[in-house]
């Protein structure tokens, strides 16, 4: 079987009716928009935005501009929503721009929707469970099927269906995946796991001996061979995972930050505490301060 390719397809191609009822009604196209102007759109998917990438393509906008033009619709009160392109609006915002240039579409609460997820989902940047969550986002809000969502982003259903797996993957492991200590690689040999301690367990695994993807992969083939499981150590490990979780929600209440250790079998570890900007860095760090004075 063939992979479908989702590159020059264009939105109307991934999403049906749009291209006749959506793109071919714009209003005008390029307009200069006041940057004020522009409301977020309520249906965007991304969840983070890395502050460092932003600069860079805020710098970037700085000396060429934008261009590739954003995508909105009218708002009531002279206003804009958003459909596509929160992250150059943001740049541009960082780099002073007063106005940007911008598609101005008819599209409903529906079209607007689909058209955010499929536009953030065909980005390489997003994190698999980004990805995941737009996938599901479309199942459910749109009322696709996995067949539709496969033709929608270009993708085979397997790849589709693998996505959705990681839904039901433990916190910890998405926390993994989110960030980035986990590969969807990796992660695709944890799903195959019926059993969520067993899940775990090879996680710690993965991370605590810095295990490839292939590694991983004869890990899971082991276990599910039937391997001579030692109760003791499991039932260790199952109250370790319990103990590091009741600590871990404490120190994110502390930092109000996400919190998560790496422990292996002889009790060496890391202490991980998120942040996703320099900013945050600081506020954690004078937390640190406090709790030292």
């Amino acid at each position: 079987m063939t992979k479908k390719s989702a590159l020059g397809r264009g939105l109307g191609a991934l999403i049906d009716g749009v291209e006749k009822e959506v793109l071919d009604k714009k209003v005008e196209a390029n307009l200069q928009i006041p940057v004020d102007s522009i409301d977020a759109n309520p249906h965007q998917p991304r969840i983070r935005f890395d502050e460092d990438s932003l600069g860079e393509l805020a710098a970037s906008i700085r000396q060429l501009g934008i261009v590739q033009p954003l995508t909105v619709r009218e708002a009531p009160g002279g206003r804009y929503q958003l459909i596509a392109g929160e992250r150059r609006l943001r740049a541009a915002r960082l780099a002073g721009l007063t106005h940007v240039p911008a598609y101005v579409r008819t599209a409903d609460d529906q079209a607007m929707l689909e058209l955010a997820l499929v536009e953030n989902i065909q980005r390489e940047d997003l994190d698999a469970m980004e990805v995941a969550i737009s996938y599901q986002r479309l199942v459910e809000e749109c009322r696709l099927t996995q067949e539709q969502l496969s033709d929608r982003v270009g993708k085979q259903r397997s790849t589709v269906a693998n996505y959705l797996r990681l839904l039901k993957l433990p916190a910890e492991i998405q926390l993994g995946i989110r960030n980035r200590q986990l590969s969807m690689g990796h992660a695709r040999g944890l799903i195959s796991i019926e059993d969520p301690a067993s899940q775990i367990e090879v996680y710690y695994r993965v991370l605590d001996e810095d295990l490839s993807v292939r590694q991983t992969e004869e890990l899971v083939r082991l276990l599910q061979a039937g391997p001579h499981r030692d109760p003791v150590r499991s039932e260790k490990r199952k109250k370790l995972n319990q103990d590091f979780l009741q600590l871990a929600d404490h120190l994110k209440t502390i930092f109000s930050t996400e919190v998560s250790f790496r422990i292996n079998d002889k009790g060496k570890g890391k202490i991980v505490i998120q942040f996703d900007s320099n900013e945050e860095m600081e506020r954690i760090l004078s937390v640190f301060d406090r709790l030292n004075s």
